[in-house]
């Protein structure tokens, strides 16, 4: 049965609660706010840099913190995004150790009451925070050991300062983790998260480094079973890969490898963090993995059309573009829909009648197809250094000039109504009158629906009627093209149904 995944990150309990719910019942509530039919697996996540919890082989978040200090302090005073949740999160860590209450374990064993599967999630490389070397995130081993940096060289990006795997001593730090969590708690499930922060190797160093990471993924698989005798219930392990197979692959995440050889029993495809990948090739992945391997594609909170779209903000998938993009996965063979930042509070949807419906359909096709979908055209966000990376956005419409979208619906409906959506931005002409769609091949008229909330980059926005009888299974094709002399900068594009 297809259904939910949600990962319940290192910092949002922490940091959105207050002292006071730094309880068993405080940790209880938050597994509440996830309970659904669908929802399958609750994923925990114990550490990024350092640990949210007292680790006997890293140092936790709250090494660097004085409870007792002044309200600015030196580990604090890294960006305005932490402000009052900087100060929370290592508070109320610290706070739960000194009670002596273990917040993974009531998770793990609360999750299990409420019926739903209970795993623990481990950040393989995460780099938060590292171009800010007072950050309280950062670890001792990274300060003091710049020499295993990937791209030392430079600071354009936070992945150039993450630790470089193909360093025996990065495995062996990394591994001692690994260790303490299957020694420390008895879960169900363990994911290894290679998407924080994705990049594990020295530019030009990947392909040796597939190798590396799967001599790593065996000695977790071996760990595993070892604690799965001593526990006396199978423990499944979980990796996070991209969403694109040649990405991975060029990345040193040679998934195609740890299936063949029983090391993984589920992949997670996934985008990094810019955007949702809306056309995630399950199929594919399907044909390389096998039928041994359970694939969960990934909704990340963001839904960008293109990477240059950041330049006039973010927007966040509603109900119903959350609704589509699952029934297009499920439909195309995904066994789980996987949930990153969905949390309860902060990193979440903007509308909380949207979180529940997204929790309440979006884990079954037949309840994500009985309600308005939109599919909306993104991009993959994750390549190997050097690899090409194709977007259909921003895109050029003129008169002798077709913009094509290639759109993937998931079952055709049968009688809901049904339209393209085509935002207009800057830099081309504004007046949508002058535009002709086309969707597979067949005219478009004009309609008059209200149009949906867009992204910001969108200054005018055209829409066009479809006859359901026109659509097709999975990929349909909408062209635009000018009817007059003007060209047209295209900045959105979507099929709306229902």
């Amino acid at each position: 049965m297809p259904g939910l995944m949600l990962n319940e990150d290192d910092s949002h309990f922490y940091g959105s609660r207050t002292p006071d719910q730094m309880t068993v019942e405080g940790c209880q509530e938050l597994v509440d706010h996830y309970v659904s039919p669908q929802m399958k697996e609750l994923i925990f996540n114990p550490n990024a840099m350092r640990t949210s919890f007292p680790s006997k082989v890293w140092e936790p978040i709250w090494a660097d913190y004085d409870p007792n200090g002044p309200e600015v302090q030196e580990a604090l005073k890294n960006r305005d995004l932490w402000k009052n949740f900087a100060k929370l999160w290592p508070h109320n860590a610290r706070l739960l150790a000194e009670k002596g209450i273990d917040a993974y374990k009531i998770w793990l064993d609360y999750t299990r009451q409420k019926g739903i599967s209970a795993w623990i999630s481990m950040r393989m490389n995460d780099v938060h925070d590292v171009s800010v070397p007072e950050s309280l995130l950062l670890s001792e081993f990274w300060r003091s050991h710049p020499e295993y940096r990937r791209a030392g060289y430079r600071m354009e990006s936070w992945p150039d300062y993450a630790f470089d795997y193909g360093r025996p001593e990065v495995r062996e730090h990394h591994m001692k983790l690994i260790r303490e969590y299957f020694e420390r708690w008895d879960f169900d499930g363990f994911e290894m998260d290679w998407m924080r922060f994705g990049f594990h190797f020295k530019p030009g160093f990947e392909q040796e480094g597939c190798a590396q990471l799967t001599d790593f993924t065996a000695e977790v698989r071996d760990l595993a079973e070892k604690w799965s005798a001593k526990r006396g219930h199978p423990i499944r392990l979980a990796a996070r890969v991209p969403t694109r197979p040649e990405a991975a692959l060029g990345l040193g995440m040679d998934a195609i490898e740890w299936a063949r050889r029983g090391l993984v029993d589920v992949v997670v495809v996934t985008p990094f963090w810019t955007s949702t990948d809306t056309d995630i090739p399950v199929e594919m992945w399907r044909q390389l993995l096998g039928d041994k391997v359970a694939i969960a594609a990934a909704l990340e909170i963001g839904l960008m059309p293109s990477p240059e779209s950041f330049a006039d903000g973010r927007f966040l998938h509603t109900a119903e573009t959350a609704r589509g993009t699952a029934a297009s996965f499920l439909h195309r063979g995904a066994d789980r829909v996987y949930l990153f930042n969905y949390m309860d509070s902060q990193t979440t949807v903007d509308d909380a009648d949207d979180y529940r419906q997204i929790l309440n359909h979006c884990g079954c096709l037949e309840t994500a197809t009985a309600h308005p979908r939109r599919h909306v055209v993104s991009f993959a966000d994750t390549w190997a250094p050097g690899q090409p990376q194709p977007q259909a956005l921003p895109a050029r419409a003129a008169k002798n000039r077709t913009a094509a979208f290639r759109i993937h619906i998931g079952p055709r409906p049968t009688a809901s109504r049904a339209q393209a959506w085509i935002g207009l931005g800057q830099g081309g002409e504004l007046d949508a009158s002058g535009l002709e769609g086309r969707l597979n091949t067949q005219r478009l008229a004009p309609t008059d629906v209200k149009p949906p909330k867009v992204h910001p980059c969108v200054k005018t926005l055209a829409g066009f009627e479809i006859d359901p009888a026109t659509l097709h299974d999975g990929y349909n094709v909408v062209e635009i093209r000018a009817t007059g002399e003007q060209e047209y900068k295209l900045v959105w594009a979507e099929i709306r149904i229902g």
